[in-house]
C-alpha cells in the first residue's frame, strides 16, 4: 500500500525541520568556536564572558538584574551567577544590591570591563561580518528577527 501524500508531506516537513535544527546547531558551534578562539587568544575571554560584557554594556546604566542577564544568555539564574564570579574576581563586573529589595541583585559593568569589551569588539566584529557575508544585506535584519523568535527573545529588549 502506498503512503498517502499527507504522510509524505508531513515526513518531509519533519525531515526539513530536523535538518534546519541540525544545521543551525552546527553553525552555532562553528561560529562560537571561532569567536572563543579569537577572544581567548587575544583577550583572555571566553565567548560566554564576552556576551556578558556585551549585554551589560548595552543595558541602561551598564547594569542588569541577574535574572534578566540569565534570560539574554539563555541560561539559568544559577548559571549566570557561576559565570559572573570569575568576572567579578578580576574586576570586569561588579555586584550591586537593590536598595529597595534584598532579593534582587544586579550585575554591572566596571570601567575595566568596558575597556576590555572595547578591545574585544575589534576582534569579534570582523568574524561576525565574515559570518554574514553570504547573507544579502537586506535580509540580515529579517533573519536576525527569525533567530530571535526561535530563541524566544523579545528583540526590543536584548
Amino acid at each position: 500500500m502506498t503512503p498517502t501524500p499527507t504522510v509524505n508531506a508531513s515526513a518531509a516537513q519533519a525531515d526539513a525541520g530536523l535538518d534546519f535544527c541540525l544545521r543551525l546547531t552546527r553553525a552555532y558551534a562553528t561560529l562560537t568556536r571561532r569567536l572563543d578562539n579569537a577572544l581567548s587568544n587575544l583577550h583572555g575571554l571566553s565567548f560566554g564572558d564576552f556576551m556578558i560584557l556585551y549585554y551589560l554594556d548595552r543595558a541602561p546604566g551598564n547594569r542588569l538584574r541577574r535574572i534578566d542577564l540569565a534570560e539574554r544568555l539563555g541560561v539559568t539564574a544559577s548559571g549566570v551567577t557561576r559565570s559572573l564570579l570569575p568576572l567579578e574576581k578580576v574586576g570586569l563586573v561588579a555586584r550591586q544590591p537593590d536598595p529597595r529589595d534584598a532579593r534582587i541583585g544586579y550585575a554591572s559593568l566596571t570601567e575595566a570591563g568596558q575597556q576590555l569589551l572595547k578591545y574585544a569588539l575589534v576582534s569579534v566584529v570582523p568574524i561576525a561580518q565574515e559570518a554574514v557575508q553570504v547573507v544579502p544585506a537586506d535580509q540580515i535584519e529579517a533573519l536576525s528577527g527569525l533567530l530571535g523568535q526561535l530563541a524566544g527573545i523579545n528583540l526590543s529588549n536584548n
